[in-house]
């Protein structure tokens, strides 16, 4: 329990504070004209105890900043009393409650719906062989089933553009709240199909959640958690969807399309649970004038080190330099795309993404049965390896949190890459000779494809979304990378299908594999080392520099 707690007159947000910030000589608001709170609390966070002297009265933040070992009660920014600030005063709660607690506890809301992105893309591996051979209502044919599987993929794209308005517009905490209500229709529709039309919808709803937490979820994790934790839990989205994915499968082939449905449904509920525990961004916060809030909700989720110090007055440095420029409109900021900032990482991260999703990595996801039938053969037990291929994909995927956070992002693309195009060459080769008693080459192909993708260009590109990015232009430049790379997605699972049977699957796995050494070589050239840096240092990289560093 939290002890030491004193009145209140009246009841506060309690983490979006107003963005009307009073001082004792009256009202001020902080705006573009007038910096003086912004630039006070930079003055205040610069300066050090004095060992005892008299110090001059202090804002509840910047007191808390460099008194909080003391345990003193604080009153609200500039005189006003707030009970969050009394309950950060205490240094009870910073024993308890770990900052690393805290983070994992905010990262986990939008994980979790990320898991039920990963669901989304596995659903249709189990349903398709279902309506297949129940016979129902809903029609089985190829091109009927082409577009069941690929009607989630189809909204990912607009949905992404529409996520980086949105998390500018109402906040990253509040849009994953909009997702979490929309993910619950979209699996009720599914789960109460009857006809095509309730399942062609279900399917919409939920793609289009997909598309709008693509670049959402990284933007929250990456703004809520420190440099050296912030690669394990953006790689943990990525162990996230391989869960959701060996999920699905696995409730699939066990139980009816529609139950595995119906649980689906709980998991956007879980997440509205966990959302309501953690605060709204504080980079969103001090972004939109809500200082008190914004420096609230950092000192909750990253305690009061040193380094979380210098971070905070990088952001109020930075969002003191947007007051003094016009607030631009997204017309503009459309226009402001020929800026270094936001057009390098912009275009590194289309090609990686695409790099990613061109390698076939979500063609093996929807059509697993499949592709491992074409692949295998009928010596084996198709669910079986399709059950073996997501194990290995997740446990592939908590490895990459683990080395996401130890080594750099650049040798684990590299690495990657090269594994998953001789793996994908290798497979086309094989089933080419198709050598007779030998199912278990094609199969250890597709095992290798698996692990290589799963621990590099799956995840890295999410990862670096959240990262590299300017704050001003974020949720724009995130949103259109992203959808980026849901146009591929859904280009990808659209064609797969046909590709397989005009072309034949030895040309369309060989196409992957070619793709995948391609876009490696490219990355090689221009992709830069994010790991252990912070957002402000990478953002001054790309505006500064006019060469990307290229050494692995």
């Amino acid at each position: 329990s939290i002890t030491n707690t004193q009145a209140v007159p009246e009841e506060t947000d309690k983490w979006n504070a107003s963005p009307n910030i009073t001082s004792q000589n009256g009202a001020t608001q902080i705006s573009p004209s007038n910096n003086s709170e912004l630039s006070q609390c930079n003055d205040e966070i610069n300066s050090n105890d004095n060992n005892g002297e008299e110090q001059r009265p202090m804002s509840n933040y910047t007191n808390n900043i460099t008194n909080f070992k003391s345990g003193a009660d604080l009153s609200a920014a500039y005189g006003k009393e707030s009970k969050e600030a009394t309950l950060l005063s205490d240094s009870k709660t910073v024993v308890r409650f770990s900052p690393v607690w805290k983070q994992t506890l905010a990262a986990s809301g939008s994980i979790l719906l990320t898991f039920s992105a990963g669901l989304t893309s596995g659903y249709s591996a189990i349903l398709l062989p279902q309506l297949k051979s129940q016979h129902g209502p809903i029609p089985h044919d190829d091109a009927t089933a082409s577009w069941i599987a690929s009607m989630a993929a189809l909204p990912m794209a607009p949905g992404c553009l529409i996520s980086g308005w949105l998390m500018e517009k109402f906040g990253r905490r509040n849009s994953h709240y909009i997702i979490c209500a929309l993910f619950l229709l979209g699996w009720l529709l599914i789960a109460c199909a009857e006809n095509l039309i309730y399942m062609l919808a279900g399917r919409f709803f939920t793609g289009i959640c997909v598309g709008l937490l693509g670049p959402l979820g990284p933007v929250y994790i990456a703004e809520t958690t420190e440099p050296k934790l912030r690669g394990f839990f953006l790689a943990a989205v990525s162990l996230a969807i391989a869960l959701g994915i060996f999920t699905a499968h696995l409730i699939g082939t066990f139980m009816t399309w529609q139950w595995t449905a119906t649980i689906s449904c709980l998991f956007p509920i879980l997440s509205v649970f966990l959302l309501a525990l953690v605060p709204e961004s504080p980079t969103w916060l001090i972004s939109k004038g809500r200082i008190n809030g914004g420096v609230n909700a950092f000192y909750w989720l990253r305690g009061y080190g040193d380094e979380a110090k210098t971070e905070l007055k990088s952001i109020l440095d930075n969002k003191k330099a947007a007051d003094s420029e016009a607030v631009l409109t997204w017309r503009e900021k459309l226009y402001n795309l020929k800026s270094p900032e936001l057009m390098k990482p912009l275009l590194i991260m289309i090609v990686f993404f695409m790099t990613c999703q061109f390698s076939g990595v979500n063609a093996v996801a929807f059509y697993s049965i499949q592709i491992v039938e074409k692949a295998v053969g009928p010596g084996i037990n198709h669910y079986l390896a399709m059950l073996i291929i997501d194990g290995l994909r997740v446990v592939m995927s908590i490895l990459a949190c683990v080395v996401c956070k130890k080594y750099g992002r650049r040798p684990l693309c590299i690495i990657s890459g090269i594994w998953t195009a001789i793996s994908m060459v290798g497979l086309s080769i094989f089933m080419f000779f198709k050598p007779e008693n030998m199912a278990w080459l094609p199969l250890s192909c597709l095992l290798i494809y698996i692990a290589a993708i799963s621990i590099g260009l799956v995840p890295l590109p999410w990862i670096m979304c959240g990262e590299v990015f300017p704050i001003r232009v974020r949720g724009l430049g995130s949103g259109i990378s992203s959808a980026v790379a849901f146009i591929s997605f859904f280009a990808v699972v659209k064609t797969a299908p046909g590709m397989m049977n005009n072309l034949g699957e030895v040309i369309t796995f060989l196409v992957y594999g070619i793709i995948a050494l391609i876009g490696t070589g490219a990355l090689y050239f221009i992709l830069p080392e994010t790991r252990g840096k912070s957002l402000q240092e990478i953002e001054d990289r790309f505006r500064n520099s006019k060469t990307i560093e290229n050494k692995v």
